[in-house]
Formats: C-alpha cells, structure tokens, sequence
C-alpha cells in the first residue's frame, strides 16, 4: 500500500527526477508552455505552482528558495517580474494541462502544459482529416442507387 507516498517516481533514481523537474521548471518559465509526457505535466505542476507561489511572494528570501531550485537568474527575474505578477489575484491553479496525443516512436501520451490566463490557448489536437467510408459503409449506397 503506498499510504502517504506522494509523487511519481518515473523509473528514475531520486537525483535524476529533481534534476529533471528543475529542468522541466526552467524549460516552463522561458517558454511559459512546454510539451511533455502527460505523468511528467502532471508531476510538473506541483513544482511550477511553488515557483509560483514565490514568485507572488516577492521577498528576498523566496527569490533565494526559487534561485535554490532554478539556478537560473535571467529565469528567476523572469518569474518574479513578469510571471508571478499576473496571478497576484488568483489563488492556486496556475497551471494548465491540456491532452495533446501520442508520441510516435512508444505511443507515450503527450501533453502541453502551459501557464493558465495566456493570451492565446493552445490547441488540444490537431485538426481532424476526413474519414473516407468503408466499404461496408459505400455497400448499401450502391445497393440503393441501384434499386431506385
């Protein structure tokens, strides 16, 4: 039973997975959306949201503790200047995730996670194609052109 164990592990060892999120964290602060496998999104928020909310703090002791697990200036400034300010009235869900597909080599469900209140919202799927018919669906067509 995994009583009080939060988070996922994603097959990694405990100092890949903090290595990835930071990534993934400062990937999502320059590009403020980021394509990712959908455990990955959902894992990604909890980190983003903190940031956030150090962001909207504004001391200098949550510019520190978001310098401690960014380690990036230009991305620090980023948040605290320009990010964190927009959500100064909104308390929690600072971020969107949105199904996006598969990926095409392991068939890995994707999706875009982005920060919410962007000025345009991205797309959830490609567009759909026209399905042509089958041939059981062209069948009875034929049978009733010829019979009418």
């Amino acid at each position: 039973m995994r009583h009080q164990n939060q988070g996922r592990k994603l097959n990694r060892s405990s100092s890949h997975r903090k290595a990835l999120f930071r990534n993934l964290v400062l990937s999502l602060i320059r590009h403020e959306r980021i394509r990712t496998t959908d455990a990955k999104a959902k894992e990604l928020r909890r980190f983003a949201d903190r940031m956030i909310t150090l962001g909207k703090r504004g001391d200098l002791s949550a510019r520190r503790r978001a310098f401690d697990f960014i380690r990036s200036r230009d991305a620090v400034k980023k948040l605290f200047d320009e990010i964190a300010p927009r959500f100064k009235e909104r308390n929690g869900g600072y971020t969107r995730v949105i199904k996006f597909g598969f990926r095409r080599g392991d068939a890995a469900p994707l999706s875009i996670i982005e920060f919410t209140g962007g000025e345009e919202d991205a797309q959830s799927k490609k567009p759909h194609r026209r399905r042509t018919p089958t041939r059981t669906e062209r069948e009875p067509r034929r049978a009733r052109a010829a019979a009418g």
